[in-house]
């Protein structure tokens, strides 16, 4: 008891100086209202500075969600989007496409769990696999373009090969004005030539077919897994060789692969049909 007498006598000056220093801020609130205004907005201003960072934290966490949802929502406008579009056919046909074959494609969402896209063969692991319905072949597309193709799939993962690998080709088409109006098709096969992660070839296109920089690459009707007129990128560079058929054509992909998150899984529900059909072609 005396150690703590002692102790309290000695500090009892800064105890004197604290209780003083009380007083006086009591007194300046009461008789400042300016001082008291400031210290009010002060508060105010430190509570919303709180309460924004916390909706921002939560805003963080419910992302994941938030994304998903709005990818199953652009599923479901892709799907009426194909439908559509395969159901009008070309605006100048005479041609009725049967409701059958235009409704032959379904979507299926997957996230994308790992990725690259520094190699010549790069491949993407997405977390669906053969339970949910995933097989060998069918092709990968994201919310801006075309992607791959499913190359293998295990119970609950697939592996696909995206267009930076030196194996996949896809069938496209060239869009334009200028075409259009000349009823002319520009059809082609788009590669990687693993020169930069962001850009293909398109090569087999005549070169008296008119194509500029700009002109939007498309998938073409000729494709077994994805519906037409999804898009590939846009043209970066056109050269033409002067002892050359084709031109050569730059394509920047419309697909981020950098920061891919989420992807369509693209079903052919009629591709066995056309194939046992060419197969028996083939033998005859």
């Amino acid at each position: 008891m005396s150690q703590l007498l002692g102790l309290l006598n000695r500090a009892k000056y800064f105890f004197l100086f604290l209780f003083l220093e009380i007083i006086s801020f009591a007194l300046i609130r009461k008789n400042n209202l300016q001082w008291d205004v400031n210290v009010f907005n002060s508060t105010n201003a430190v509570a919303a500075n709180t309460m924004a960072a916390t909706y921002k934290a939560k805003e963080y966490l419910y992302l994941k969600e938030e994304n998903l949802s709005l990818a199953n929502e652009n599923l479901s406008l892709r799907e009426k989007v194909v439908a559509f579009e395969q159901g009008e056919g070309r605006p100048d046909s005479f041609y009725k496409v049967d409701s059958i074959y235009a409704e032959r494609f379904d979507f299926q969402v997957a996230k994308v769990i790992n990725s690259t896209t520094a190699r010549n063969k790069n491949y993407i692991t997405i977390d669906k696999g053969l339970l949910d319905g995933i097989e060998p072949g069918m092709g990968v597309m994201g919310p801006r373009g075309v992607v791959g193709q499913v190359m293998s799939c295990s119970q609950h993962f697939s592996r696909i090969y995206s267009i930076l690998h030196d194996d996949f080709r896809v069938s496209s088409e060239v869009i334009n004005q200028n075409l259009r109006e000349s009823g002319q098709t520009a059809l082609g096969l788009a590669m990687w030539n693993g020169l930069s992660h962001d850009v293909v070839k398109l090569g087999t296109i005549d070169k008296f077919k008119k194509v500029a920089v700009g002109d939007s690459v498309v998938t073409s009707s000729q494709n077994l897994i994805f519906p037409p007129n999804i898009l590939v990128g846009k043209i970066k560079n056109v050269s033409t060789p002067d002892n050359g058929a084709f031109h050569d054509l730059d394509v920047t992909l419309a697909t981020d692969f950098g920061g891919l998150t989420y992807v369509y899984v693209v079903s052919n529900r009629l591709v066995d049909e056309q194939l046992n059909l060419e197969r028996e072609d083939e033998n005859e």
